[in-house]
């Protein structure tokens, strides 16, 4: 089973751009700095979390799945509302940014012992391109604490244009597939992405 689509040009552009900054990203495995501490997905990324879960061994899967399951149950006790409503769109941002810094030790369920992706070819979107330097226009920033300097060499205008690209195709898809799941938000913190329950609430 392939990626999804945007999946797929997503880490095609990721690609490119490195390759245009000459390879300079410290971005590889083994490298597991942005595996680990709590963030949103989208619903599009556990849409995709889920087609590759059914992809591993039962076992793999299990213990992926037991070790969200956990973060799940902490997760909960920490903000009860999340028994209710899973989503966090509408959540004051002081409110997540609080339960991340709480949390900023978890390993990604999906992280395995090596320091490799259990689900590499289906993983989120944001671990796709994570390591490109953020550029307003003026200045170029580093894109993780691991990213200690930044390329000399700027991402062309053509190669920013298609990370917009990418940018609005997420946004679409995200909100047909809000629309045809019946879901109450877009955006809900990592371990829920990996329990086949999530639901539209």
């Amino acid at each position: 089973m392939r990626p999804a689509p945007l999946f797929e040009k997503t880490a095609q552009w990721f690609h490119r751009a490195n390759a245009s900054l000459l390879g300079t990203l410290p971005c590889a495995q083994g490298c597991t700095h942005c595996c680990i501490g709590l963030f949103p997905v989208t619903i599009l990324d556990r849409q995709e979390i889920q087609r590759g879960l059914r992809t591993l061994p039962d076992e793999q899967r299990e213990r992926i799945e037991r070790t969200a399951a956990g973060q799940i149950t902490v997760l909960t006790a920490a903000a009860p509302q999340l028994n209710t409503n899973r989503f966090i769109d509408q959540w004051p941002e002081e409110k997540s940014e609080q339960l991340i810094e709480q949390f900023d030790t978890w390993p990604c369920p999906a992280l395995e012992q090596d320091g490799s992706c259990g689900l590499y070819e289906f993983r989120p979107l944001a671990c796709r391109s994570m390591g490109v330097p953020p550029d307003d226009g003026v200045c170029v920033g580093g894109a993780c604490a691991v990213q200690t300097s930044v390329p000399l060499i700027r991402l062309s205008k053509t190669i920013r244009e298609e990370e917009n690209h990418l940018a609005g195709m997420e946004a679409e898809e995200i909100e047909v597939l809000r629309r045809h799941e019946g879901a109450e938000g877009e955006e809900l913190f990592l371990p829920y992405a990996f329990l086949p329950d999530s639901g539209t609430r």
